[in-house]
């Protein structure tokens, strides 16, 4: 809770950029980054100042020409930002301060209780042939894109996964809990909005995760608000990551780089989670 008494916990005004990791949030994340392959010349730039560059776009939303000088140039920081998404580094240091997080809050590595969502976000102005194409959401009337976010009880993300928005949330919920991979084992519960009832989607849960249970959680009144179980969690989580600017519009042109901010956007949360808990 935000209050005079913890408001030190929040202050970063004594980092360069408020977007910047602190020592005790480098030291999280920096052991994670993989060294650089052997051969050829030696790495000259500091791994730390690269994912301060990419907090920097995260957090402000700025264009990539846009970094200030006193941080990598953007070829490295984008080229590094690409890297780490296409060699799994990104997802392997997402998975360990998650289940950091989770050992935190005295809770077992792996949930067994999850929330499933969508949020429509309208696309920037860009075309061309070496775009993934956006979509029409007839519902929220938006074009752009569709990030598919799934979450545990705590709000922590589990997966997610970014599509055009014209597709149903019955057709992106079934594709997000068929790319898990197995990754949460002992996932028995399943908790989501009416968008999600039907034969379709619950037949396609059943084929990718045949142990999980859905309970679909309807709104009792339609003429006043009513904080709905489980479902108010997955919605604090949108409202978490969206804190970060980059995410205010659909900028990227392939959904690979806007799930992979949207990767960044939840280190960026239990990373802080984690060091101001520890205070």
């Amino acid at each position: 809770m935000w209050t005079d008494e913890n408001r030190v916990r929040y202050d970063r005004s004594k980092l360069r950029y408020p977007s910047d990791l602190t020592d005790e949030e480098w030291a999280l994340i920096g052991p994670l980054i993989p060294p650089a392959k052997r051969g050829g010349n030696k790495r000259t730039v500091a791994e730390r100042d690269v994912v301060n560059g990419v907090m920097f776009i995260l957090s402000t939303g700025c264009q990539w020409a846009s970094l200030p000088k006193d941080l990598p140039p953007r070829s490295t920081v984008n080229d590094y930002f690409r890297r780490w998404d296409w060699d799994g580094t990104l997802d392997r240091i997402h998975h360990a301060l998650y289940v950091l997080c989770r050992e935190q809050a005295g809770r077992d590595a792996s949930p067994t209780a999850a929330i499933i969502d969508s949020q429509s976000v309208k696309g920037a102005e860009k075309g061309g042939f070496t775009i993934d194409p956006p979509g029409y959401d007839g519902g929220k009337k938006i074009k752009g894109k569709k990030r598919h976010l799934l979450v545990d009880t705590q709000g922590l993300l589990l997966h997610a996964i970014v599509h055009a928005a014209d597709i149903q949330d019955r057709d992106g919920g079934v594709l997000l809990m068929s790319t898990m991979f197995g990754l949460f084992p002992f996932l028995l519960k399943l908790y989501a909005d009416a968008g999600y009832q039907g034969p379709k989607f619950q037949q396609g849960l059943r084929r990718a995760c045949g142990q999980i249970n859905l309970e679909i959680v309807k709104r009792s009144d339609l003429h006043r608000f009513v904080v709905l179980p489980k479902r108010w969690i997955v919605e604090r989580t949108i409202g978490w990551l969206n804190r970060c600017r980059r995410l205010a519009k659909d900028w990227e042109c392939l959904n690979r780089n806007g799930l992979a901010f949207l990767r960044w956007a939840s280190i960026r949360l239990m990373v802080r989670k984690l060091c101001r808990n520890a205070i």
